[in-house]
């Protein structure tokens, strides 16, 4: 997907909300501060904020209730932002955007505590939006299931015989649920109807499913410099995503024992497991997954009301479809 510039029914909104975040990214420590500003600035695609003031811009209330939404949509992104430098740690990456991720430039006990801070923004942007009422718990949820999703993902490490439903279950909370987050709470305080909040959560969560199953199929098809950050790391840590389940049941007994590897594989036989996976069908039958809920999130946008809003979700997720980074 293109990191193409915001259409001009959010580009202030989005504007508003980068300079909202960057002023929460100010800490004594000047080298952690920039390389966090570095990270915001570093190519992220502003997926979860836009989705949610798409969905505040669909309702009657959100000049009302703007500057509730525009910190609303600053916590998403800060939350998405604590749980890449956190991912960082546990897979021991080197790069996260294009630049050196934090635990690599600063150290694992460093970046810890600078995902922590991020929680502590996190919260502190809902305080500041104002009352949420139910909504706080809500967000609360997310953030438990986000979380939940990251420790289903551990237990499945190195685990050959884990099923489509595990990995769904893991990609569920570790990635679709900031999507449906962001979505339901768009919807919810740009004033649209209850049915439609759940839609729109629905909408979220089958985008989100969308994204993730895209993100691992570029893991087997792209390269580093087409990704910003190191490919099949998610094979060296024992991390078992779409393609790789789906290639195992038509493989040969070559795949499984490169897998018995575990931490031990090599590069080159990550090629081999990569190359393995493209033969067996893994990417494919992937990639009709992937359309199989892009599909599903296009038919429940299109019962969204007519305008500006639902073409341009509409529009976001054919693109996603065609992402390469």
């Amino acid at each position: 997907m293109k990191n193409i510039q915001a259409p001009p029914l959010i580009e202030k909104d989005l504007a508003e909300v980068r300079k909202i975040i960057e002023e929460h990214l100010v800490l004594e420590h000047q080298e952690i501060s920039d390389a966090l500003l570095a990270l915001q600035r570093g190519g992220g695609k502003m997926l979860r904020p836009s989705l949610l003031l798409y969905f505040a811009r669909l309702g009657n209330r959100f000049q009302e209730n703007r500057r509730k939404i525009l910190y609303l949509a600053a916590s998403v992104e800060i939350l998405h932002m604590a749980t890449l430098i956190h991912d960082d740690i546990i897979d021991d990456a080197p790069l996260r955007r294009g630049c050196s991720s934090i635990q690599s430039r600063f150290g694992k006990d460093v970046a810890v505590y600078t995902g922590d801070f991020l929680f502590t923004i996190y919260f502190e942007l809902l305080a500041k939006s104002g009352d949420l009422g139910e909504y706080f718990s809500v967000n609360a949820r997310a953030m438990k299931n986000i979380l939940l999703g990251e420790l289903d993902q551990m237990s499945t490490r190195f685990k050959t015989d884990i099923s489509l439903e595990e990995y769904f279950q893991t990609i569920t909370g570790k990635t679709a649920e900031l999507f449906a987050l962001s979505a339901r709470l768009g919807a919810y305080f740009g004033g649209m109807e209850k049915e439609n909040v759940l839609l729109a959560e629905k909408i979220g969560y089958n985008i989100g499913l969308c994204f993730q199953i895209l993100d691992d199929i570029l893991d087997y098809t792209s390269s580093e410099k087409e990704l910003k950050k190191p490919v099949l790391e998610d094979l060296l840590k024992g991390v078992y995503t779409a393609p790789l389940i789906l290639a195992l049941p038509n493989s040969t007994e070559n795949l499984q024992k490169l897998l018995e590897r575990r931490e031990k594989i090599t590069a080159e036989e990550r090629k081999n497991v990569q190359q393995l996976v493209l033969n067996h069908g893994g990417v494919t039958e992937s990639k009709k997954l992937a359309t199989h809920f892009s599909e599903k999130a296009l038919a429940d946008i299109e019962q969204l009301p007519n305008g500006e809003v639902k073409k341009i979700l509409l529009k976001m997720v054919k693109e996603l479809l065609r992402r390469s980074h």
